[in-house]
């Protein structure tokens, strides 16, 4: 039988910069890396965090490899195909696409690469990359250019952590007399809620969580006591309560667009958890330090006088928080820091972190890489919860979308773990400004 020959991936830099060992995904094909990626990598290493990290991990990535072989000839990966490092470039279409700049000269390689390819017979070549002009660029001249899409989820169909069933009559009746009742005949993820209603014009409902280890629906109040002064307003909200609050529940995704609650849900239920019920020793705030639009610079101070300016989101939030919730030992933000309730970190200083027993809050984890939502999960001790917030629609991240951020690459590798919870909140509750902001915008 002949042997079908490899396919060949030209690599472009921001699929490093996704996700440094990318090359690994492509198996038994050859990925052949440009010499102007490297200089492109090379260029972005000495930025303090984000790319530049990513930048370093993935020379350190190539280095090992480079251990192994020479690259230029090609390297065999674990993954059954091979690497290597191509330095030329086609010079034919050069007059129509300039090669001046770096990002042409990597898709005039993968022109070379295609044209030999041809000789051989064998024009199986992708130029591979995140940049959406640069595919539009590489088609215009023939290439075959396609997305990283290793860590895509259709944003469509992600699972929303919940669905509504009507005309379960007698399901309702069990379980209103014996609160729970064994799962029904469908497919279910482990702590799933389902909204029961007679009709679906109902407003009456009934709330319950799936326990799939023990087999059976789980009765949720519908009409909690505030959690120090917030009241759930509506089923979505019962339910990211009900997983904030459960302590056998490690990880917690909320997503939503704005006023939907997320961040106030979340902070609320932590200080519940670590004042009141003493089940954490502190919560531990962080969010990613992108700006929206143009950035204002260095600031001055202290770690925590820097941080405080990102922070103010969720300091707004507390104050609402201490505001109705009428406790002595929430009287103002101040008091809460320096008693350690609370603790602001920098998504920078928790790499290499074990943080045990801690209430753990990302907000806006929308703008984080997979691979950057994996070390701050991966950073969870003993007795640790972590809350992942945030809208996959407002992104201010231009090297992420809305189906490959790491928040919605969370919700969706995690939907079958027990020790995990999702909702997305879908009803704004700030303002009827905000709705229909969020509606009309």
């Amino acid at each position: 039988m002949k042997e079908q020959p490899l396919k060949t991936f030209v690599i472009d830099t921001n699929v490093l910069i996704h996700r440094p060992d990318a090359i690994l995904s492509f198996k038994d094909s050859e990925v052949v890396i440009p010499i102007w990626v490297l200089e492109e990598l090379d260029k972005l290493k000495g930025e303090p965090e984000g790319r530049g990290r990513s930048a370093r991990a993935a020379i350190r990535f190539l280095n090992e490899v480079s251990n192994h072989g020479n690259l230029q000839q090609g390297v065999k990966l674990d993954s059954g195909g091979t690497l290597r490092v191509v330095l030329d470039f086609d010079r034919s279409v050069e007059d129509s696409l300039s090669s001046s700049k770096m990002d042409n000269k990597i898709i005039l390689c993968a022109k070379y690469l295609q044209r030999n390819s041809l000789e051989r017979r064998n024009p199986d070549v992708f130029f591979v990359s995140k940049d959406i002009n640069a595919r539009i660029k590489a088609t215009s001249i023939g290439i075959k250019a396609v997305d990283y899409e290793k860590h895509k989820v259709n944003i469509q169909y992600l699972y929303d952590g919940f669905r509504e069933l009507h005309g379960e009559k007698a399901l309702m009746e069990t379980l209103k007399a014996e609160e729970e009742a064994p799962l029904p005949d469908m497919k279910v993820f482990p702590n799933q809620y389902l909204l029961l209603r007679e009709t679906p014009e109902d407003k009456a409902f009934l709330l319950v969580r799936c326990d799939v280890t023990a087999g059976k629906l789980v009765m949720v109040d519908s009409f909690h006591d505030p959690i120090l002064g917030i009241r759930p307003l509506n089923p979505e909200q019962r339910i990211a309560f009900d997983l904030l609050l459960n302590n056998d529940i490690k990880l917690v995704t909320l997503i939503g667009k704005a006023g939907t609650g997320k961040t106030l849900l979340s902070l609320a239920a932590g200080l519940k958890n670590t004042m009141e019920e003493k089940n954490y020793t502190r919560v531990l705030l962080s969010r990613p330090v992108i700006p929206m639009g143009k950035d204002i610079g260095y600031l001055p101070g202290a770690k925590n006088q820097k941080m405080s300016h990102w922070m103010q989101p969720l300091f707004d939030n507390l104050e609402y928080i201490i505001e109705v919730a009428h406790k002595q030992n929430l009287k103002s933000i101040d008091q809460v820091l320096n008693n350690k309730i609370i603790e602001i970190e920098a998504l920078t200083y928790i790499r290499g972190r074990s943080l045990p027993k801690q209430y753990i809050i990302i907000d806006e984890a929308q703008n984080l890489s997979p691979h950057e939502v994996k070390t701050i999960v991966s950073r969870a001790g003993e007795g640790t919860k972590v809350v992942i917030t945030g809208d996959p629609h407002q992104i201010d991240n231009p090297y992420l979308d809305a189906e490959s951020n790491g928040l919605t690459c969370l919700v969706e590798a995690f939907r079958d773990v027990d020790i995990a919870g999702h909702v997305t909140l879908g009803h704004s509750e700030r303002s009827p400004l905000a709705e229909l902001a969020s509606e009309l915008l």
